[in-house]
């Protein structure tokens, strides 16, 4: 059995959770968020706690309790703090703008960049410099933060382009005659 399965999940005050028959949904102060049940997963509610457990018989049963519990950790997280991820711009003239739900980056190309913002999303440029994406969805954030990324991911020379605030950028030595 997977151990992480093992351990609740703590529901915090203003949180409440409804176990439907093939759905959960997780409802807090910052929004509302659903996941499917997985067949091999029973998922129940004792006092203020979710707890995953496999069902008997099950063959991925073990495995899939501890990925389970997992998303139902990010969601109860989700709808009460919410998630974050920071990007930060390197190179000269590389500029970012939020406009609405839109993010506008200014990357070297001859055009700029346009990245339209999915529903549950929202983009904040506290510095040209520095991108805020915030969201209750973590799988959400993180593939827009991808996705912003991928315009143009760090090079390994100079270390230009669009990292993540926390990301170590090796730079390697150029080529010797």
């Amino acid at each position: 059995m997977s151990r992480v399965a093992k351990y609740p999940v703590e529901l915090p005050k203003g949180v409440e959770v409804t176990l439907g028959a093939v759905e959960v949904t997780v409802k807090g102060p910052l929004g509302t968020l659903s996941q499917s049940l997985l067949p091999s997963v029973k998922v129940e509610k004792e006092g203020e706690a979710l707890f995953c457990r496999a069902v008997e018989g099950a063959i991925s049963g073990g495995a899939m309790s501890g990925t389970m519990r997992a998303l139902l950790n990010n969601m109860v997280l989700g709808v009460s703090k919410g998630f974050e991820r920071k990007l930060s711009l390197v190179g000269v003239g590389y500029r970012a703008q939020a406009q609405g739900d839109k993010l506008n980056l200014t990357l070297g190309f001859s055009h700029p960049v346009v990245h339209q913002m999915p529903n549950g999303i929202k983009v904040e440029t506290p510095s040209q410099t520095e991108i805020l994406i915030k969201g209750i969805d973590k799988q959400k954030v993180g593939q827009v933060a991808a996705e912003v990324r991928a315009y143009r991911p760090p090079e390994p020379y100079k270390g230009k382009g669009v990292r993540y605030a926390d990301e170590v950028v090796t730079i390697k030595e150029t080529k010797k005659k």
